[in-house]
């Protein structure tokens, strides 16, 4: 069977959201696609190994073994058995998927809660013509590649994300963004990932890209997970398994309040830990950290309707004695007051901030504010400590018409940024207007305020020009004024206005 361009299968894919465009909502289309295409993948794929099996043994009942197959499609669970079913469509589907999470422990809810019997949203014509179109295309792995199915699988989710807009911000985080925080923490085949608010995976996704490229086996590496939002998290899975990873693990489950990685009554700990949570959440959970159980209150209360520093409390009190962790948050936790000023104090007291990097405003789905990528470690090399490394990126972008974004080139010139002045340490030459070491000392006299303004600023350009360039400049401005005065009192005239 021939390979699918990728190209070609991106088109055919995004297709498929044109196609159930006006029942269903634009933030929705993730909700109903997503697990259609998994569940097509899941069935193609199955019957390759079939196929392969029966080459082996000749008995269509042993080909069936759990042995020969990544996931089990029990019977009358098939998409053929769907795609033959002209009524009460979306009452097949359903009963394939959740017949496929019995039959799978390890897929329980994957295939998310929609609402696949309404017919007011899903006409049977609709799905059928929906079926219909993923039926026109094979998608196994002979056809399609794990690293394709997964890119395509990416591509969705960013065009999802492009429609969806301001919702996107919730489950999507731009994957320059990613690539850039995830070059920072630099995780190896063998350690561990957790990604607290991890939306669709993409941060967990890009450590195993990362370790890829840099020759280390992806296998190797733990990973978990959390997301609150079940469709989201269903779509976390459904990435993880079509890029081919098994080893993972990703729970639903209020974060911050329900953490579900534990070891009997601490929080798990982590060799890397990486996230874009929810900017300022006002409902966190202020109520049950009065009294946390889990030791992550250690500096202070995050203020009751601004979760922020719960979020990096709870990051940082997930790390191993190792551990490193990158945030994105809004640059108010730099220099807001109170309990945060307290927290942000006692972090830098104890040397945990490594770095701060201040990106563009208006690059997030949901928000125009400006971010900053927050560096923390446990424990820091002696040679840093008592400084802070402040870099200002803010000007590194693309100026779009909508939103803001940043190439793959930005994201990695930001990056060798923050790994020169890392590898040089705090003797680093000063990047004017981009890039300093900043004593620990200056910024205890600024009472712990890390404005990036404060730190890092760009050089104010000096404009020399002559006496007779000025007097030019003067005249020309007074006959444009003069000519001005000349069309407003013709104008005023005109309307029969006394001048």
């Amino acid at each position: 069977m021939t390979l699918i361009n990728l190209k070609d299968l991106e088109a055919h894919l995004w297709h498929a959201a044109h196609i159930i465009t006006g029942p269903i909502d634009a933030s929705d289309y993730k909700t109903y696609i997503f697990p259609i295409l998994f569940f097509k993948r899941i069935c193609d794929v199955y019957d390759e190994e079939f196929a392969d099996a029966m080459e082996s043994v000749g008995d269509a009942e042993l080909a069936k073994g759990k042995m020969f197959h990544r996931i089990q499609i029990p019977e009358n669970c098939h998409w053929r058995d769907v795609f033959a079913e002209t009524k009460d469509i979306g009452q097949a589907l359903k009963d394939s998927f959740r017949g496929i999470e019995l039959a799978n422990p390890k897929l329980h809810g994957i295939f998310g809660d929609a609402s696949w019997t309404n017919k007011e949203r899903l006409s049977d014509e609709l799905l059928a013509t929906l079926l219909n179109h993923f039926n026109k295309v094979n998608l196994g792995v002979s056809s399609v590649r794990d690293d394709d199915m997964g890119r395509a699988y990416e591509y969705l989710i960013k065009r999802f994300a492009d429609k969806a807009n301001k919702k996107a911000g919730e489950f999507y985080t731009p994957r320059t963004i990613v690539r850039l925080m995830v070059n920072i923490l630099d995780p190896k085949a063998g350690e561990s990932v957790y990604d607290p608010a991890c939306g669709t995976g993409g941060m967990l996704l890009e450590t195993i890209h990362h370790v890829k490229e840099n020759g280390g086996d992806p296998r190797l590496l733990k990973i978990k997970g959390q997301e609150k939002n079940l469709t989201t998290e269903a779509i976390a899975r459904m990435n993880l398994f079509l890029h081919g990873q098994e080893d993972f693990d990703i729970i639903r489950g209020d974060t911050l309040r329900e953490p579900k990685f534990l070891q009997s009554d601490h929080l798990e700990t982590f060799d890397c830990v990486v996230a874009n949570p929810p900017f300022s959440l006002k409902e966190w959970g202020y109520d049950l950290w009065s009294n946390d159980p889990y030791g992550r209150k250690q500096y202070a209360l995050a203020p009751k309707t601004n979760g922020d520093f719960a979020w990096v409390q709870h990051m940082f009190a997930s790390l191993n004695d190792n551990g490193r962790m990158a945030v994105v948050l809004p640059h108010g936790v730099l220099f807001r007051g109170g309990t945060e000023g307290v927290i942000r104090t006692k972090l830098l007291q104890e040397n945990r901030i490594v770095a701060i990097i201040g990106v563009a405003s208006n690059l997030f789905y949901g928000t125009g504010i400006p971010a900053c990528i927050l560096v923390l470690r446990k424990s820091r090399p002696t040679t840093h400590k008592d400084h802070v490394l402040i870099i200002n990126a803010e000007e590194i972008y693309t100026k779009g018409r909508a939103q803001n974004t940043l190439s793959n080139k930005q994201a990695d010139d930001i990056y060798q940024i923050y790994h020169d002045q890392i590898q040089k340490g705090p003797d680093a030459k000063e990047i004017e207007g981009v890039a300093r070491w900043v004593p620990l000392k200056e910024i205890e006299e600024n009472d712990f305020n890390l404005n990036i303004a404060r730190y890092v600023q760009k050089p104010l350009e000096e404009e020399n020009i002559t006496v007779e360039e000025a007097l030019k400049d003067f005249q020309r401005k007074l006959a444009e004024l003069e000519k001005a005065e000349e069309e407003l009192e013709a104008l005023l005239i005109k309307e029969g206005f006394e001048v």
